[in-house]
């Protein structure tokens, strides 16, 4: 458990310190418009009924559990989860062992995708690289610029 927390510790550290780079080799708008095709491409290979956000996060809502929670970043979310790159690869996964964090310490694309659900819900987030980890995934197991599809099983949500 200690090693998932420092894990996720080191994600936040790395999209902190990313986030103060300015030496980008990708344009964000064209990475954007790349992203959202490879977006709708899964989507309909797959038949797969997302929605859109303005963001361009898609989602998903298997089951949009119960509850009128307004969340904050400062939220408490406890979820159970397992994150794939297009290819079906799993790159992690909660492993029966729901994760706990603010909602403020996940991903931009969990941050926009987690609030449309409440305790108990379901949702598949499809994820644009520029609100994952763009040009600096955590690990070698998440290519740089890579879409990412989460599973996500709303556990608990507290203030």
């Amino acid at each position: 458990m200690k090693l998932r927390y420092l894990f996720l510790f080191f994600v936040a550290l790395v999209i902190g310190v990313s986030s103060c780079k300015k030496n980008s080799s990708v344009d964000p708008a064209k990475q954007a418009i790349i992203d959202d095709n490879l977006i709708k491409d899964f989507i309909t290979k797959n038949n797969i009924p997302a929605t859109r956000l303005e963001s361009g996060v898609y989602y998903q809502i298997v089951s949009p559990g119960t509850g009128n929670f307004v969340y904050s970043d400062n939220a408490t979310i406890t979820a159970n989860y397992s994150g794939k790159l297009l290819n079906g690869t799993v790159f992690d996964k909660s492993k029966g062992t729901p994760i706990s964090l603010k909602l403020g310490e996940f991903i931009k694309g969990w941050r926009l995708g987690i609030p449309l659900i409440q305790k108990g819900g379901k949702i598949r987030l499809l994820i644009p690289s520029g609100y994952a980890y763009g040009e600096n995934p955590p690990s070698n197991a998440i290519p740089v610029n890579s879409v990412l599809d989460f599973d996500v099983e709303l556990v608990d949500v507290q203030n």
